[in-house]
């Protein structure tokens, strides 16, 4: 059996791998455009900005090394021009030399990958204009900062390259500014959670300019103009343009595969595509959301791993299925870690699906033991059913810790309040006895047992103030002087009790603190005592995230970069 596959890195090269552990006597030949098979795609960032110093840790494995181990025919700088499905060939142009030839197969398998998408704007063509997708990107980047020793950059998209490469040029000691199209980073999470995220990038110096879009681009004599719409140009040295991917689906649109959503390659769930004989895997193919059991493109190194082990699998015999992707990510932003999995409330709701969340900010470790840090989390399920939905956590340590378990409650079926029980690593260096993701659990719990009842941030601006209802802050006197949600009155949970009669039972109680403990706490009191009690979703600290937020993008402006 002879198998070509078209594209290396993380889905093609892992195929070539699986395949050769599997049928020894398979003849396994890879056409690579780039001039690198298998590389650390999601590292490249980081050596621009110096943290990987080394040019050869981006190479995971080179042509030498794939033969040498599993004697696959690695080609690079081969590209791949068409496929003829009818006669099982494939016609390949050497792009160092030139010559094209044919190649014959048995089994073909598609791992094209994605192209950046680039916008044909005025100036586009620049060549202080970068995308950042390959090893050859990576380098042509940082052979320009260390060259042109650039003083300024504007960084165009706010997804995973966009901050990371943000960041990295900020370590290289250039001014950078970010521009991102939508009101927040980061598509996954929702708009509070991002509220975080855009703290974090603010106060490490990175101006952020969000709900801003890019019209154009103009060389100076000195730099590069970037037109923005309803506000000034910026002046800059240099652009990165991370405004996403789309599949590169060329070779099997001409070929006469069935082609789905953006023109990604249909498969089904054994990667097989519509031709016989022909399958595709990782950022070309589109997949089924695990969660929504919905057509999506989940462009993450994770998916198309396992999708080339299952191609191979098929390949040689087996029957290896693909259940679908869940999205879950994680990014490091500066000192912050920001992750997420399943489908986060604003894609639910989207969809029709009637939500309800927790949000908590929990310590990383137990509090007693020192160098804990808070994080946020924000678990979203369905409301009747208690299925859960998705999850995002920010904050610094064992952040990743507790994604994946959430991704792996998500994998297993479990309704949300099922949390509660899972039995979790503890120590004081490590975590609490009652672990964050267990913490989310017993509110669940609470809330589907009715002991607790919830209202938030979305609500705030349609509390009445005139009087109607009871806001009441259960913080310390010094905690409310420090910052207080309009209209609400101080009593500390700890005189509730003694000072009940300066509140109105026939009055609904609207109660907040600081992460929501003491409020839970005094919305007890209050049901164990007749009152109708709410208690506010995430607490005062994240209130005030989030209103800050909004108030600082109200504000935000291009910080003396103006025309």
């Amino acid at each position: 059996m002879k198998v070509v596959i078209i594209g290396g890195v993380a889905g093609g090269a892992t195929a070539a791998a699986r395949i050769r552990r599997l049928y020894e006597q398979a003849e396994i030949v890879v056409f690579e455009r780039s001039g690198f098979i298998s590389y650390a795609n999601c590292g490249l960032p980081y050596y621009i900005g110096g943290t990987i110093e080394n040019e050869n840790d981006l190479t995971l494995q080179t042509p030498e090394s794939f033969w040498k181990r599993f004697r696959v025919k690695m080609n690079v700088h081969h590209e791949v021009t068409a496929i003829q499905p009818d006669s099982k060939t494939v016609t390949v142009k050497n792009l160092e030399n030139n010559t094209v030839f044919t190649e014959s197969y048995d089994k073909l398998v598609l791992s094209p990958g994605a192209k950046p998408i680039k916008p044909d704007f005025d100036g586009a063509d620049s060549d202080r204009i970068f995308t950042l997708r390959t090893v050859e990107d990576t380098l042509n980047i940082k052979k320009y900062t260390d060259e042109r020793h650039p003083k300024s950059a504007v960084v165009v998209g706010g997804g995973f390259i966009g901050i990371e490469t943000a960041e990295n040029l900020h370590d290289l000691g250039i001014d950078v500014t970010l521009v991102e199209a939508a009101e927040q980073l980061m598509a996954p999470f929702d708009r509070d959670m991002a509220s975080f995220i855009h703290a974090e990038i603010r106060k490490n110096g990175i101006n952020l300019m969000l709900d801003t879009m890019v019209d154009g681009f103009a060389d100076t004599e000195c730099g590069i103009d970037v037109n923005l719409k309803n506000t000034s140009t910026l002046h800059t040295d240099m652009v990165i343009m991370a405004i996403g991917v789309a599949p590169e689906t060329t070779l099997a649109k001409n070929a006469g595969l069935e082609l789905g959503i953006k023109g990604s390659i249909v498969v089904n769930d054994r990667m097989e595509t519509s031709v016989p004989d022909i399958y595709a895997v990782g950022d070309a193919v589109q997949i089924k959301n695990f969660v929504t059991d919905s057509y999506s493109l989940i462009s993450l190194a994770g998916p198309a791993n396992k999708q080339g082990r299952i191609a191979a699998d098929n390949i040689c015999g087996g029957d290896s299925h693909y259940t679908g992707g869940q999205g879950s990510s994680v990014i490091k932003i500066f000192d912050m870690t920001a992750a997420s999995t399943g489908i986060n409330e604003r894609t639910a709701k989207s969809l029709g699906i009637t939500t309800d969340k927790v949000i908590l900010s929990p310590m990383s470790h137990a509090g007693y033991y020192p160098g804990g840090k808070i994080m946020t989390m924000k678990v979203v399920f369905e409301k009747e059913t208690y299925r859960l939905l998705g999850a995002q956590i920010v904050g610094f340590d064992g952040v990743d810790k507790r994604i994946d378990v959430l991704a792996t409650a998500i994998r297993a079926g479990m309704k949300a309040y099922n949390l509660a029980e899972l039995d979790l690593a503890y120590a004081p260096p490590y975590s609490s006895a009652k672990d964050p993701v267990n913490m989310a659990g017993y509110i669940i719990e609470n809330i589907k047992n009715g002991v607790v009842k919830q209202w938030y941030y979305e609500e705030d601006e349609t509390l009445p103030r005139d009087g109607s209802i009871t806001l009441l802050d259960a913080r310390t006197p010094m905690e409310y002087s420090r910052g207080h949600a309009e209209g609400f009155i101080n009593i500390p949970v700890d005189e509730l009790r003694e000072r009940m009669n300066e509140l109105d039972k026939d009055k609904p109680v609207y109660v907040i603190c600081q992460s929501g403990l003491r409020s839970y706490i005094a919305s007890r009191i209050l049901m164990g005592n007749g009152f109708d009690a709410y208690n506010f979703a995430g607490g005062f600290r994240f209130y005030d995230a989030v209103r800050n937020d909004k108030a600082l993008n109200k504000k935000s402006t291009p910080c003396g970069m103006d025309d």
